[in-house]
């Protein structure tokens, strides 16, 4: 089985910071990792291979400096790494980049494609279903646990809201998951060593041979205007006391407020 797990290189969300003026992310100095609901894609992905055989390549869109978050899968049990990386595909959106993600995974090849249930910088959880829209497969997204593998299908468990839905799939397939589904591994020495010596394969706009227009800025129907950081609450009241003492208070104030 050949397992492509789709990875991002994000900033690392305690370090972000915002411009009070222009009202954008600040990135310069900021440290990048491995999207953590991706760390547990290519867990399951290394699990699969080593019970049932195979070969796990992971797949990032992004800039050179991606190479990095790469690297690491390797550290960890991939066995091919792949950069999508062009100028072209600057400001991609969600629809651009599962475009893009989705004619690149065709040139890679798979039997299963696994991604984390969505990126902590953007949390649309679009980019792995759209890339199952594109390349025409069945899909589970939010899978908690694999339940069954053979040469022809997939049986998953899904998280939902109130409960688990099994799901049965033809493969090739896409699932997405969730970090309920496994405990990502720390690489070993041997790991990193082989991370150092990988072969980063890159695969440019021009290898994909897709119009131009549907890349990039250019093809994605989304634009993001502003980022911006929610104004601070004001006011607030502290109640202290035993609750005996204060759930009066409490119930008094919600009267006032006409919410009870």
């Amino acid at each position: 089985m050949r397992i492509a797990v789709c990875i991002k290189q994000v900033p690392d969300t305690t370090e972000v910071r915002m411009d009070p003026e222009k009202g954008t992310l600040v990135r310069e100095g900021v440290e990048s990792i491995v999207n953590p609901f991706d760390t547990y894609a290519l867990e399951e992905g290394v699990r699969l291979k080593e019970a049932h055989g195979g070969e796990v390549v992971a797949v990032t869109m992004g800039p050179p400096q991606a190479e990095a978050a790469l690297r690491e899968c390797v550290s960890v049990g991939a066995d091919e790494v792949v950069l999508v990386s062009d100028r072209a595909f600057a400001g991609s959106d969600t629809w651009a980049t599962s475009y893009t993600l989705a004619a690149a995974l065709k040139q890679v090849g798979f039997d299963l494609i696994i991604c984390g249930k969505q990126a902590i910088d953007g949390d649309t959880a679009q980019v792995g279903p759209g890339m199952a829209v594109h390349l025409d497969l069945p899909q589970a997204t939010y899978v908690r646990k694999v339940r069954e593998v053979t040469a022809e299908r997939l049986v998953v468990e899904r998280l939902l809201e109130e409960g688990v839905e099994v799901m049965e799939l033809p493969l090739p397939a896409m699932i997405t998951v969730v970090k309920e589904i496994n405990e990502p591994r720390l690489p070993s020495l041997k790991g990193k060593m082989r991370a150092r010596k990988a072969e980063i394969r890159t695969i440019t706009a021009g290898e994909l041979d897709l119009p131009a227009g549907d890349l990039g800025l250019d093809g994605s129907p989304t634009r993001v205007m502003k980022i911006f950081a929610p104004a601070p609450r004001e006011g607030g009241e502290v109640f202290e006391g035993e609750p005996e003492e204060t759930t009066g208070k409490i119930l008094s104030v919600l009267e006032k407020e006409g919410l009870v």
